[in-house]
């Protein structure tokens, strides 16, 4: 598994183009956080992606995604900010190096994470954005994806668990999980959620991805509630 952070896209570098390493052996997923005031304009090159508004509200082309909302698309996009700004986790899938693209006046782009996808499941994919809610205290026992994905925490506090170490997340933070590795997860003592994107098996739309590793944890109680955003075909990178 390979994954790597990078750094922040300055306003004084707004006005020239953005070009991150190449990868010619894996697709790569990578999640940014981009920062737009009320004059906030971002033109982004086709590619798959998924955009979800952290706070305030955007256009995206012509559709306006409000607070806790997502678009899904592939092709070259203009995201232009509210008039109260907006902060937006957007989720690239690449190969080799992305497209450049141009931040507009009062844009800020950071790039949280980004992961070779060495677990790529093979034949036909889905594109899967969603968000997983806990109760305070609640557990994802343990268990495993049948895909790779990039998760980013939005409420609450949450412990992680897998490969033999273990990571407390907080508002903000985010992690990848390989798929096949198994996870364990638990909640703090407030209501948690994260969003998340997976790319998984096509025959997965509309059905769930996770795997129990233990028989007896298939018939407990399950505390997770999910809402997807997007089940979408993908062609194979």
């Amino acid at each position: 598994m390979s994954v790597y952070r990078e750094g922040v896209r300055t306003p004084e570098s707004r006005h020239s183009c953005c070009h991150a390493p190449a990868e010619t052996m894996h697709p790569v997923l990578r999640l940014w956080e981009d920062f737009l005031t009320d004059r906030g304009v971002l033109s982004l090159p086709a590619l798959p992606r998924m955009l979800y508004v952290v706070r305030g509200a955007a256009m995206v082309g012509a559709r306006p995604i409000a607070q806790g909302e997502a678009w899904h698309g592939q092709d070259a996009v203009t995201v232009r900010a509210s008039e109260a700004g907006a902060t937006v986790w957007r989720w690239d899938l690449s190969t080799g190096t992305p497209g450049a693209w141009r931040n507009g006046p009062g844009v800020i782009s950071r790039e949280r994470i980004a992961a070779r996808l060495e677990t790529l499941p093979e034949g036909d994919l889905l594109w899967r954005g969603d968000s997983v809610a806990f109760p305070p205290g609640g557990i994802a026992y343990l268990h495993r994806h049948q895909g790779p994905g990039i998760r980013c925490l939005i409420e609450g506090e949450l412990r992680v668990d897998t490969a033999g170490e273990s990571h407390s997340y907080q508002v903000g933070d985010s992690w990848y999980e390989s798929g096949p590795e198994p996870v364990f997860a638990r909640a703090g003592n407030r209501p948690t959620r994260f969003v998340r994107v997976m790319i998984l098996p096509r025959a997965l739309i509309g059905k769930s991805s996770i795997q129990y590793v233990n028989e007896d944890d298939k018939a407990k109680p399950k505390a997770q509630q999910y809402r997807v955003f997007v089940d979408a075909p993908l062609a194979r990178p």
